[in-house]
């Protein structure tokens, strides 16, 4: 096993991305998160890549924050000084598919939730695991998590913090996909590599920037900012594209993303991912 901490390899038009601290059970700590960020702002720049696949080496996906800093965290408390977004795969711009193939819990769990579509191993154990630690839900997950689950669920989750397993996030709506152990990556790796042979990458970050922006804006900004990239859309050479490989029957060839941002199509970037915590926790210079 290679000594990187995440590890990158593409076939088919997909990247699969793996947290690689399997000695660690691929603890959480600011290494692997710079890791991690980075490889997909590697993935994000790079045309090549149209879909993107998140799983874990070993037989975990992400149990949570590494217990070694989780030690030093409750002795001298927690600096987030410096550190990214933890909300940065929102700013990612393709199709980003979690494979779960093992325990995921606490901010591991909370970067599953940041991926557009998660598939789980039969098995695989889920946990909040906040209030048991001593902690609020941190990151905003009491925001992410209602929106997946309900309330009373979300509140469930959080309260008791209780362990369940992916059959159980299945019917919650947490995961959508569940797979034998054995069959998870190979089948977000599939599902990944149809959506790069078969969508318009522009078309794929537009609707992933409209799905995120929107669920904090009204019908009418909704709209505002629908019309706004139908217009370009409908200019551009995909369109034609998509209808000849319908009509002809045949896999499309649709052009590379290159700088497209719908963001700036629509002048609306994804609430809170930009946000860090020195923009909320830095200290206020003095009145005068």
């Amino acid at each position: 096993m290679s000594d990187e901490l995440v590890l990158l390899e593409t076939s088919s038009g997909v990247a699969t991305l793996t947290l690689n601290r399997p000695e660690r059970r691929n603890g959480w700590s600011p290494e692997l998160e710079a890791a991690y960020f980075t490889a997909l702002d590697t993935c994000d720049a790079d045309d090549a890549v149209r879909a993107v696949v998140l799983t874990g080496a070993g037989t975990t996906f992400c149990p949570g924050l590494d217990t070694q800093r989780l030690s030093v965290v409750s002795s001298t408390g927690l600096d987030l000084g410096g550190r990214p977004p933890v909300f940065h795969p929102r700013r990612f711009r393709k199709p980003l598919i979690a494979a779960i193939n093992g325990a995921c819990a606490g901010v591991g769990l909370i970067q599953a939730l940041l991926c557009d579509v998660r598939f789980a191993a039969r098995g695989a154990r889920f946990s909040t695991a906040f209030a048991r630690r001593g902690l609020a839900a941190e990151y905003a997950i009491s925001w992410l998590l209602p929106r997946y689950v309900g309330v009373e669920h979300a509140l469930d989750l959080l309260l008791s913090a209780r362990t369940f397993e992916a059959e159980e996030a299945h019917r919650l709506g947490l995961v959508s996909r569940l797979c034998e152990p054995e069959d998870v990556l190979r089948a977000a790796q599939a599902y990944a590599a149809d959506i790069a042979a078969h969508c318009a990458p522009a078309a794929l970050a537009a609707i992933r920037q409209q799905v995120y922006t929107d669920l904090e804006g009204g019908l009418e900004e909704a709209m505002r900012r629908a019309l706004h990239l139908m217009q370009v859309t409908n200019a551009a050479p995909d369109l034609a594209e998509g209808v000849a490989s319908f009509v002809e029957r045949r896999t499309p060839r649709f052009g590379p993303l290159g700088r497209f941002d719908a963001g700036q199509v629509t002048g609306t970037a994804v609430p809170a991912a930009g946000l860090t915590a020195d923009d909320v926790l830095a200290p206020r210079p003095p009145e005068r």
